[in-house]
């Protein structure tokens, strides 16, 4: 057991308790969370860790939506519109693939940990990432992604899809579960979703789905109109989108733990689909306003929870949480700047943990011990002001604990 001592423990519990002058006793669970006082005189034979003037104890950030296998992307891709974004991507994809190595992927997940993100949901549709990933210390779930939407490639992709998965599973253990991704409803055939979200149904698996991500996406679903009617007649000779909306987020009845990405151009009827399915909501601030100058309308949500995520460095410049919630917190410029940044906080924390069915995000007894501490420049004059001085100044953290476990 160790215990780590700090001038402000943010627990993130129910409450959201902030313990001044406090403690933690853990080993790769939390054991008690208490006044430094309490916790210096109860457990009087451990060594105590004490951090300096203006450091902070807090969960680990949690990154439920990243694509690691287009790391390489710097200037490549085209921003701006959705459409142009899509057709750079397939242009430059085996490139981009290729030069996202191991090496590549396992500097990037070194970075995430320097930024304070201790689990992340890895969104993989080849598996060329899962080496780097099982090599980092990070928590992760690794979603095996299908995607495929012509009916008679059903079988074959459906095949490859379950080796995959099979081969994920293998490396499941106290860090590592595999879990689904369906890419989205315009790019996999109803029946390959079906029976993927059979087997996850079947072994309790975790799943998440891109959805509504582009007005793009809207008018194909919707109507059978707009760009991609050229983009699927031209590659995959479509006129017609193989599913609608509600028919799609319908599928997914009976699944435990899952999660929806983007969903900027979802509907009220969709919302509220999302809703009965109790799902999250995977809010990707910055992805969001490079593809599409878009951005999710969190008063349309009705109480569904929403996460952080950074998506990838595809439609990213940055997969640090950090820099994720600076931007969240000046894109949605009308929240009050204090209360929306302690929301902002629990999203990257307790709400990730739930995206992806961990017991993650909180600093209280039981939960495993995932545990950042950062320093402050400055005292702090009012306390409710915490949460937003964290996001503000925060670009590294000074320790990273991953199941008890300095990294």
């Amino acid at each position: 057991m160790k215990i780590l001592s700090a001038s402000y423990v943010l627990t993130f519990d129910e409450d959201f308790s902030i313990i001044k002058n406090g403690a933690i006793v853990f080993d790769e669970k939390i054991i008690e969370v208490a006044t430094f006082e309490y916790i210096k005189d109860k457990y009087p034979t451990l060594e105590i860790i004490q951090l300096k003037d203006n450091s902070i104890l807090m969960p680990g950030l949690i990154n439920p939506h990243i694509h690691l296998e287009f790391s390489a992307n710097k200037t490549t891709l085209k921003y701006g519109n959705f459409y142009s974004w899509l057709n750079s991507v397939i242009k430059s994809r085996e490139n981009l693939i290729e030069k996202a190595n191991s090496s590549l992927i396992e500097l990037e997940l070194k970075k995430l940990l320097k930024t304070g993100t201790t689990t992340i949901g890895a969104i993989s549709s080849y598996s060329f990432d899962l080496q780097a990933v099982l090599n980092s210390p990070i928590n992760k779930v690794f979603f095996c992604e299908v995607i495929g939407s012509k009916a008679d490639m059903i079988d074959t992709l459906f095949a490859d899809f379950k080796a995959r998965l099979k081969d994920a599973q293998k490396y499941n253990s106290k860090n590592f579960q595999a879990g689904i991704a369906i890419h989205s409803p315009y790019s996999v055939h109803p029946f390959l979703v079906r029976e993927v979200l059979n087997i996850a149904k079947d072994e309790n698996l975790v799943v998440t789905s891109h959805f509504m991500e582009s007005n793009e996406e809207k008018e194909w679903l919707s109507k059978d109109e707009g760009s991609f009617l050229e983009f699927f007649r031209n590659f995959l000779n479509q006129t017609k989108a193989t599913s609608k909306p509600l028919e799609f987020l319908n599928l997914f009845k009976g699944v435990k733990t899952l999660s929806f990405t983007h969903c900027v151009e979802a509907n009220e009827e969709e919302l509220s689909k999302i809703k009965e399915l109790d799902a999250i909501i995977n809010h990707c601030a910055v992805s969001n306003r490079f593809l599409n100058n878009s951005r999710l309308n969190l008063e349309s949500l009705d109480e569904i929870p929403f996460s952080i995520a950074t998506d990838g460095l595809s439609s990213n410049n940055s997969l640090s949480m950090f820099d994720e919630l600076r931007a969240t917190l000046n894109i949605h410029y009308e929240k009050n700047i204090i209360k929306f940044s302690k929301t902002l906080l629990n999203s990257a924390t307790v709400i990730g943990a739930r995206a992806l069915g961990l017991n993650k995000g909180r600093l209280e007894k039981g939960f495993d011990a995932d545990i950042i501490s950062i320093t402050l420049p400055d005292d702090i004059e009012d306390l409710e002001d915490i949460y937003m001085q964290i996001i503000l100044h925060t670009k590294y953290v000074d320790k990273t604990i991953i199941g008890g476990e300095f990294v």
